[in-house]
This record gives C-alpha cells, sequence and structure tokens, in this order.
C-alpha cells in the first residue's frame, strides 16, 4: 500500500491508498516540537487500532508546508518501509501533467500544487480550486494546465480566532451560518459577519478570479470548472451554488495520483 502523508500547519493528514483507493485516513495535530520517534509511535499506534500492518505499507509520499516536519516523517518512513519517501518539491514539478510559473516554483504550497494536479486531471480543462484550511486559497488553473495564479485569504478559523484573541469582550463562536445577517445577540453578529462575510468574499473573488482567467487565456469564463476541498468548505457549502464539486479528499488523491506518476517515470 502507498502511505501519504499531508502536513499542514494545523493538521497531519496520513492516509493509505491501495490500487488507487483511499483506505484509511488519520489526523495528527502539527507540532514542530515532537520527533521522528513521537509521531513514528502516534502513526504506528494508529495503525495497529485500524488493523494495518506496518509491512503492508510499501511506497510512500509528502508534501509539507512546515519546512522543520519534513525531516522528521523522511526519517519515520524511512524507518518503516526502508527507503525514503517521494517529497513534493520543485525537483518532480517538470514531470506533472501541470506548469507551475518559474517565479513560484520555489514559493508555492505543495498543497496547492497537489491540489491543482488532481483537480486538472479530473476536470481536463480550466478550473479553480477553493481550499479551505488554516489559509483559504484559490488556485486557477488554464485549459492547458497552467497555475496562472493563486489568490489567499485568512482561514475561517484563523479569522475567527483573531478576532476573539485579540478583543477583549467577544467569544469564540461555532462556525455555522446564522438564521440571517440582523444578528441580535453576540454570537450571531459574529457569526453574520465572518461565515456571511466570507460567503460574499469566495463568490466575489471565484468570479472575478474567472474573468481574469478568461481575459488572460481567452477561455469562456463560464466554463471554468470550481471545485471545493479542505475540512472548513462544510461551512460556506449549505449557503452557495458557487461550488460545482467538493472534494475533501483532493489533496490526498493528488498525492496519489503524483505516486503513480513518479512510479510510472521511474520504471
Amino acid at each position: 500500500m502507498l502511505l501519504v502523508i499531508d502536513i499542514g500547519n494545523t493538521n497531519i493528514v496520513s492516509a493509505l491508498f491501495h490500487e488507487g483507493e483511499l483506505v484509511q485516513e488519520w489526523r495528527m495535530y502539527s507540532d514542530t516540537k515532537r520527533t521522528a520517534d513521537e509521531y513514528s509511535s502516534i502513526l504506528l499506534s494508529l495503525m495497529r487500532d485500524a488493523g494495518v500492518s506496518q509491512s503492508s505499507v510499501d511506497s510512500a509520499i509528502l508534501s509539507s508546508v512546515v519546512p522543520l516536519l519534513i525531516g522528521p516523517f523522511i526519517t519515520l518512513v524511512e524507518r518503516m518501509i526502508g527507503k525514503k519517501p517521494v517529497i513534493i518539491g520543485p525537483s518532480i514539478y517538470p514531470k506533472l501533467p501541470i506548469t507551475i510559473p518559474e517565479s513560484a516554483k520555489h514559493e508555492i504550497g505543495t498543497d496547492i500544487v497537489c491540489n491543482a494536479v488532481e483537480a486538472y486531471s479530473h476536470f481536463n480543462t480550466a478550473c479553480i480550486v477553493a481550499d479551505f484550511g488554516t489559509a483559504l486559497t484559490f488556485t486557477a488553473i488554464d485549459e492547458k494546465g497552467n497555475i496562472q495564479g493563486v489568490a489567499i485569504t485568512p482561514g475561517l478559523k484563523t479569522a475567527v480566532n483573531s478576532l476573539f484573541t485579540n478583543t477583549a469582550q467577544l467569544p469564540s463562536v461555532p462556525l455555522e451560518a446564522p438564521p440571517n445577517s440582523l444578528g441580535t445577540n453576540t454570537i450571531h453578529s459574529i457569526q453574520s459577519g465572518i461565515i456571511l462575510g466570507y460567503k460574499g468574499l469566495v463568490e466575489a473573488l471565484i468570479l472575478q478570479i474567472k474573468k481574469d482567467l478568461s481575459i488572460q487565456t481567452g477561455f469562456p469564463a463560464g466554463k471554468i470548472r470550481v471545485i471545493a476541498t479542505g475540512g472548513l468548505n462544510s461551512v460556506l457549502r449549505p449557503i452557495t451554488s458557487v461550488f460545482e464539486e467538493v472534494d475533501k479528499q483532493l489533496t490526498l488523491k493528488g498525492l496519489c495520483r503524483i505516486a503513480d506518476i513518479m512510479k510510472a517515470k521511474d520504471s
């Protein structure tokens, strides 16, 4: 089986794929103070609880937006399967079905690359990926697979935590849509501003990205597909129709697809 590791700013998602199918998924908290030993202990314990044998894992691939955690997870994988994982980064970008701007190759988040690979391979046309994580990112890919640009804004939870941390009397609130925009108590007022405000942000930005992508490439704006991923997309999904598809495992599937591409290239 293939071990897929997606290291984000808040969570580390590990998953197992068998013949391209997701069979198991686990989440751990991202902590740069933890060692390879600690993460190995956690992951192996999760695998045992799921009835998965360590010996069933024969390959691995790693994406990380936290540089300090790359080393510990390389060590973890080497101990588990006896070889290094494929690491998402500039050295493998020329082998992918998408093209990354030269100016961005050493800056672009590897999770964004994985999302773009999977979305473009899925739609095979111009598309936008909205990823609701610690940061909310919008990635525009043209009909030829070129990443034309990325927009980044603080994520929903980041915005709420910032408001809670930097104000004396405003409480942290559940991330759910209020009955309407007219808040009559503190909780509903914050939900109105944050959730409905982000609804407007997402809808307006996707509309603008479609317009700009169309101007830049000549591709019809109305034919540009939109897919959402990331755990917090579920907050906005019930109150907007801007997403044509939603796939919470988009990044993991992208990692699996890249692993297959690299295996085919090396064989």
